[in-house]
């Protein structure tokens, strides 16, 4: 007979290797991708990427691509508050990188931004972005951008510049220059020259790849109301003219009119995004003065995304659109039968081109899919040599993870929901399995078929997991998006309750079936809490807004507060669709989590829920996470996070 002391030694060390086993997956879901952004250098024979370090601080490493090479640390960011963006190279020996951050300003928080140069060995640094004096008299946090990185000139780039004006009490000197302008920047010296005189309403230029501006986006702030006018308007050049002339109006709220993002040298136009028929199409208007339009890729059933553009000189060869999966569209031939021998290749995975050699005889392409977090080789065409280089989610590389399947469900009103489910490794029903359902952020985005490492975390952790395009959701055309997942929340958050029952009606556990959202997704949670009080047995919000007057209110203090009013609205929906105003209708209860320096949704939001719950008698808890922002980029805080929603669900 078994002595009882060793009986109860035993189930304490097997309990202890279970927590183990569990704080071990959440750290491997919880840690930030290891590599965040990758550059090759223009000789095709040296990497740039930037990989997490502790806290919110992030690293810069440099390597040689050749076997054995050992990659180099060249910066570090503190995190607090600032981070390094990206790196990309400029040269085949220096770097220009974007650095940035979010800090308290005047009651608000307020992103700011900054271009430097730095050789590959890490010296060198210079400051690229134009520097104010002690004699500015306002602020710009603007760092500005690279409009072209092979403008003609060795070592130099063109680059869009904020100026402020700048008067000194001590001398008769004025400096009147004030907005963003565009300067040819040697990255070595940090040099200038003057291209583009600033202008207080420019917020975007766009060059030919060749070194010359041709269009330019104004966005002006109304003097009289301290808000940003509701469109954009372009303006382009004529070939070898300096004149500018009307080019297109785009109005953000509706989406409609013209908005350029490239130029195609060899046809002279501007290549963009309009509508066509309700859904986002790739248009080319000519810009030659005759405005004349041409679709170039349009889907009849989804809204184009994104374009593919390749090269240093970031020609579009094709554009992008996600069905049941994401696709790509491509008219150069010689990119895509490398896109399709390549996924061929890789076992049919998802491939993207992410940059090229200066003579495009070397790629930087990435590889990924449902069940693979991602990994960037680098592509010899003339040789059919793919090197694998790093791995996005090495902690994951021995996981096995959970394929996506594409669903679709009844709507209460009949409407069939695209969505997407993620079972447990093996499973091939989710009958008997404690689920979530879990709608995306935005509202004007969507979610699609690849990794996910909060759905796949869940299905680790043995839930089955639903990811609802519901209506308010974009990428599905006009009619799909109706007046967005705010002002048509009765329809939006409808469906995220109906796919809790469909999940019911695929045989989950009734008792075990829980909603959990990020962002909207958030505010969709704890909303579906108010309109089905029965359905979810618990309800997890990340970062949620709670509040749709309070949204507003907050959005006065910035010159886009007035697109955020148009965009919430206004009438009933703000009191009947805010979870803080109808708190006491939630039976569920409620766990959030919310950084302090949330510059898209107020920490505010998450505590005026609280205070709501706690006078409604309700089960609340909210977990604040000092300093981080919107995304908790943080890999101890994802970590516990994760670990704190697992105690939390019912399973």
């Amino acid at each position: 007979m078994r002595s009882p002391m060793i009986g109860l030694l035993g189930l304490g060390l097997l309990a202890g290797t279970a927590h183990a086993q569990e704080s071990d997956v959440a750290r491997r879901f919880g840690t930030l991708a290891g590599t965040t952004q990758v550059s090759l250098s223009p000789d095709g024979q040296k990497l740039a990427f930037l990989a997490p370090s502790k806290g919110q601080a992030n690293d810069l490493y440099v390597v040689d691509i050749g076997e054995g090479a050992v990659p180099r640390r060249i910066l570090r960011s503190s995190g607090d508050p600032e981070i390094l963006f990206w790196c990309k190279w400029a040269t085949a020996t220096r770097l220009v990188c974007e650095i940035g951050g979010r800090d308290k300003v005047a009651g608000g928080i307020r992103g700011f931004t900054s271009l430097i140069g730095v050789d590959a060995s890490g010296g060198n640094v210079k400051t690229l972005s134009a520097r104010r004096s002690d004699n500015a008299i306002s602020y710009d946090f603007r760092g500005g951008e690279v409009i072209d990185w092979q403008p003609g000139v060795d070592g130099s780039v063109l680059m869009m510049r904020s100026y402020v004006p700048e008067v000194s009490a001590t001398t008769l000197v004025r400096k009147d220059g004030e907005g963003m302008g565009v300067d040819m920047v040697d990255v070595v010296d940090a040099s200038t020259k003057m291209v583009e005189k600033p202008r207080v309403d420019a917020v975007e230029y766009i060059s030919d790849g060749n070194g010359k501006v041709r269009i330019m986006g104004l966005h002006a702030v109304n003097r009289s109301t301290g808000y940003r006018d509701p469109a954009v308007r372009h303006l382009f050049r004529r070939q070898n003219s300096r004149d500018w002339e009307q080019l297109s109006a785009y109005d953000i709220a509706s989406g409609m009119g013209f908005y350029p993002y490239a130029i195609d040298t060899a046809t002279n136009r501007a290549i963009g995004f309009a509508k066509v028929d309700g859904r986002r199409a790739v248009v080319a208007v000519s810009l030659d003065g005759a405005a004349k339009a041409e679709p170039l890729y349009r889907h009849p059933e989804v809204d184009m995304d994104g374009l593919v553009r390749v090269g240093r000189n970031q020609r579009v060869v094709g554009a992008t659109f996600v069905t049941e999966k994401r696709q790509m569209a491509i008219t150069d031939p010689k990119v895509e039968a490398m896109a399709k021998s390549l996924s061929k290749a890789l076992g049919g995975k998802d491939v993207y081109f992410v940059d090229a050699s200066a003579d495009e005889t070397q790629w930087l392409v990435w590889a990924g899919s449902d069940v693979d977090p991602g990994r960037y080789y680098r592509y010899t065409p003339a040789a059919k040599q793919l090197r694998p280089l790093l791995e996005d989610r090495p902690l994951l590389s021995d996981q096995t993870l959970s394929p996506v399947r594409s669903i679709r469900y009844p709507a209460a009103d009949g409407t069939m929901i695209p969505g997407y489910l993620t079972l447990p490794p093996g499973r091939a029903d989710a009958k008997g399995l404690p689920a979530i359902v879990m709608p995306h952020g935005g509202p004007s985005a969507r979610d699609e078929w690849g990794f996910d490492w909060l759905a796949q975390y869940f299905a680790q952790r043995g839930f089955a997991v639903v990811q609802p395009n519901f209506r308010g959701s974009a990428g599905y055309g006009d009619q799909w998006y109706m007046d967005n997942g705010f002002q048509s929340w009765r329809t939006a958050i409808g469906d995220v309750a109906d796919a809790g029952r469909w999940l019911v009606a695929e045989g989950v556990d009734p008792a075990k079936l829980s909603v959990v959202g990020w962002s909207y997704g958030g505010y969709a949670a704890l909303q579906s809490g108010v309109i089905a009080p029965d359905l979810f047995r618990s309800i997890v919000a990340i970062a949620p807004v709670t509040d749709l007057a309070q949204l507003k209110s907050d959005a006065q203090r910035y010159t886009s507060g007035a697109l955020v009013r148009d965009f919430i609205g206004s009438g009933p929906h703000i009191r009947e669709g805010s979870p803080a105003q109808n708190a006491a209708g939630i039976k569920a209860p409620v766990l959030m989590f919310h950084g302090t320096l949330d510059q898209n949704v107020d920490i505010e939001q998450a505590r005026i829920m609280r205070r709501a719950l706690n006078s409604a008698g309700k089960s609340v808890e909210l977990i604040e996470y000092p300093g981080l922002a919107h995304g908790l980029n943080d890999s101890e805080a994802r970590t516990a996070m994760l670990a704190r929603i697992t105690q939390f669900l019912p399973h």
